[in-house]
Parts: C-alpha cells; structure tokens; sequence
C-alpha cells in the first residue's frame, strides 16, 4: 500500500512485535506492503516498550533508531491543548499516546492511522472536526 505518511499507534507496533498478538499477522501483513513514512511520538514508544514482552523492547528501540518511525517531538507549548482535548475524551478516556497522535494530525496534516483502536480513533476528531482514517480498515485488514 502506497501512503505517503500514515500515524502509527501503540498497538500495532505491540501486535508486531508479540507473535502471539491476535493481530499480529494483519500488522505484520500491512508493514511488509506499505511504502512510505511512519510517524509516532515518544510517548507512543514509551507505552509500547512497557506493553512489549522485554526481549522485544530493545528490537523495538533499534527498528527505530534504523528509520523504522519517524519520531515527532512535541513543544511543551502543545500541552494545554493536549490536556484540554484528554478532558473532552475523558469518558473514553484518552490517553497522553493518543493525544500526541492526534496533535501530530492536527499539525502535520496527516488523517491516516495505523491503529488497533478503531473504538477511540472512531471518536476523535482534529480541531477542524476531521476524523483520521484507520488504514487496517480502509485496506480490509
């Protein structure tokens, strides 16, 4: 699959990663026909390395590192709107990881994600009132 830019989530990287992950062979499927740029964000990274088995998490680090993701930082200046948007989803609730995605979204333009979450990703919508697009769905994975 040929999208230029597409946001990758916690889980995916997680189903990746863990063989035994029920949506290991839709991810792994995915990566092995997508050309094009993979963007997350440290806190994406952070929760993925906590939910990983700890063999994987250094696998994971180097797969970065090599170019695997693109890894977005995000301006302390960005945190007020983030917090206001995690009270807005608080019934879901948002999680920081999703937040930074959705700012990511918001700032680079980018509505594609590669995401496992398709209840909460279903629901957020960019300042403009964009919904992102799941890419496992819009593939049939």
């Amino acid at each position: 699959m040929t999208l230029r830019r597409v946001l990758l989530d916690t889980g995916p990287i997680v189903a990746w990663l863990d063989r035994s992950d029920a949506h290991h062979r839709a991810v792994q499927s995915f990566l092995d026909g997508y050309r094009g740029e993979l963007i997350t964000t440290w806190p994406v990274l952070t929760e993925a390395c906590h939910l990983v088995p700890a063999s994987a998490a250094p696998l994971l680090l180097r797969w970065i590192e090599r170019g695997g993701a693109t890894l977005v930082d995000i301006p302390v200046t960005s945190l007020r709107a983030m917090a206001t948007r995690m009270d807005k989803y608080a019934d879901l609730p948002m999680d920081l990881a999703d937040a930074t995605l959705l700012w990511v979204a918001e700032h680079e333009g980018i509505l594609d994600v590669l995401t496992l979450d398709r209840r909460d990703f279903g629901i957020y919508r960019t300042a403009r009132g964009r919904l992102l697009r799941d890419v496992l769905e819009r593939v049939g994975i």
